[in-house]
């Protein structure tokens, strides 16, 4: 039998923020790979939004089910990787974000809280990491599988290239290391304006396509 008074041990991780191994159920176990993909529900735990927030037992996201929901994810440690998929989707122009204390100055928490909330954008969001780590958190709508909503948790690092659709809400935390630098592409003028989850976003026509767009 469980005790279940016992408290979860926390995730250990390597120098990035890949879980490798995981306390479950008193068994300590290999859960990822430093160079594999790493995505997995997320624990809704009131806790700081730094933390990998890993469910016991760990419930992992497999990179075919994030294609379902249009996330797309490649191991991009060669440049060339980035390029062609760049040319492939017409992302002709780009720039680099430094999200840290350093990088954003007077704007960091501002930025932070903003980067946090739950939203979407009406255009789709593409980002390789340069350096650092963070957590892309992606909102898995109910179907026939999954009845509930839940929150996808993404753990993005160096070599990373990751696209988020239109229309889906999603939301960005740096993890403890508090600090991650990445490379934007984009078409030609980039609407990366938040929308804010709310009854009327819900409405947006960007969001109503991406619903349409799960059910095919």
């Amino acid at each position: 039998m469980l005790n279940a008074g016992r408290v979860a041990e926390a995730p250990k991780i390597n120098q990035y923020n890949r879980v490798i191994w995981v306390r479950s159920f008193g068994v300590l176990s290999p859960l990822y790979d430093h160079h594999d993909m790493l995505a997995y529900i997320f624990d809704n735990l009131d806790s700081d939004q730094r933390l990998p927030h890993v469910t016991e037992p760990p419930l992992t996201i497999s990179e075919a089910e994030l294609k379902k929901l249009g996330v797309l994810y490649w191991r991009a440690d060669d440049p060339e990787i980035v390029e062609s998929v760049a040319k492939e989707r017409g992302y002709k122009n780009r720039d680099t974000i430094n999200v840290s204390r350093a990088g954003l100055g007077d704007l960091y928490e501002s930025k932070i809280k903003g980067f946090f909330e739950e939203h979407m954008h009406e255009d789709e969001e593409i980002r390789y990491i340069l350096d650092g780590t963070g957590y892309f958190d992606v909102r898995r709508t109910p179907d026939d599988l999954h009845p509930v909503e839940a929150w996808i948790r993404i753990a993005v690092e160096k070599g990373d290239l990751l696209v988020i659709p239109a229309g889906i809400y999603h939301r960005f935390t740096l993890d403890t290391n508090d600090y991650i630098k990445a490379l934007r592409l984009f078409q030609d003028e980039p609407k990366w304006v938040p929308h804010n989850r709310s009854p009327l976003t819900d409405e947006n026509l960007h969001r109503q396509n991406y619903l349409q767009e799960l059910k095919v």
